[in-house]
């Protein structure tokens, strides 16, 4: 996959679950079966942050000048693993008691976090190695 198409890629799953984070947070604790919080105002953060970065990835992909520069490979590489290996330490040892549907949504997440990491380092890694 060439570099443009793995941001837009990334950009798109970001802004999909920002959405959704931000549209329905009390939903998705529910169909998660995570730790509810009184409030929203915590997923709606988290929702608009991933809203952000996707906007930034939008960015990158469309760039075709100087003008703007949006988050990089090695930005989304990061954001990603982060955030993959944050959401596996806290399924592992973090004792939150989730249910069977949520445990299996949010370690399909730090697969696909990963995943598209070592997919946008592998992009990187060859297209460097080609010059």
């Amino acid at each position: 996959m060439k570099r443009p198409s793995i941001l837009l890629i990334d950009a798109l799953i970001n802004l999909a679950l920002g959405v959704l984070i931000v549209i329905f947070p009390n939903l998705l604790v529910e169909a998660l079966g995570i730790p509810t919080t009184e409030t929203t105002f915590y997923p709606s953060i988290l929702g608009a942050v991933l809203i952000g970065i996707a906007i930034a990835l939008f960015i990158e992909w469309r760039q075709r000048s100087d003008w703007l520069v949006g988050l990089g490979l090695g930005g989304a590489i990061a954001i990603n693993l982060c955030g993959g290996v944050v959401l596996a330490c806290w399924l592992l040892f973090g004792g939150l008691g989730i249910a069977i549907r949520g445990s299996i949504l949010l370690w399909a997440l730090v697969l696909i976090l990963v995943g598209i990491s070592g997919i946008e380092w592998f992009t990187h890694w060859k297209r460097r190695n080609d010059c």
